[in-house]
């Protein structure tokens, strides 16, 4: 897959979730990468919902050895694990979890004393029939650090 890997280090606000998605749409210009966005938004919210805004956060989105995509979100709250849980039919919140289960091939989180990284693998982005890709990433506004 072209473009991996990618790495940001940035603060998680609420304003970074769109700049990141667009980044990703524009990086896979012409590939299905609707799942990728998905589970980077939600992981993203995630960290800002659970941990806190403004926490300094660590975005990997990579290639491995067998053709899948690996995301993974680091944060500095390891004591605060991420807990897949039941919602009721009626709430506002607490899906994103089960909408990162439901997409991913799998997923985890690593902890180290300081840190810990949610990651989940999916299948690499398909080309879109009609589309060309080729379009270079957009420009930061948010403080990202951007590597390839």
């Amino acid at each position: 897959m072209n473009g991996l890997p990618l790495t940001w280090e940035f603060l998680a606000v609420p304003q970074a979730v769109p700049e990141v998605r667009q980044i990703l749409r524009e990086r896979f210009d012409g590939e299905d990468a609707s799942d990728l966005v998905l589970c980077v938004s939600e992981l993203l919210a995630n960290v800002i919902t659970h941990v806190g805004e403004r926490t300094p956060v660590a975005l990997r989105v990579s290639a491995t050895p067998s053709g899948r995509v690996r995301v993974a979100v680091s944060d500095p709250a390891a004591a605060v694990w991420p807990v897949l849980r039941e919602t009721d039919p009626e709430g506002t919140s607490g899906r994103g979890l089960q909408l990162l289960d439901a997409l991913a091939l799998r997923w985890g989180v690593d902890q180290s004393p300081h840190r810990k990284t949610v990651w989940c693998e999916l299948r690499a982005p398909k080309r879109r029939a009609g589309l060309r890709s080729g379009r270079a990433g957009a420009a930061a506004s948010y403080g990202f650090l951007y590597n390839q």
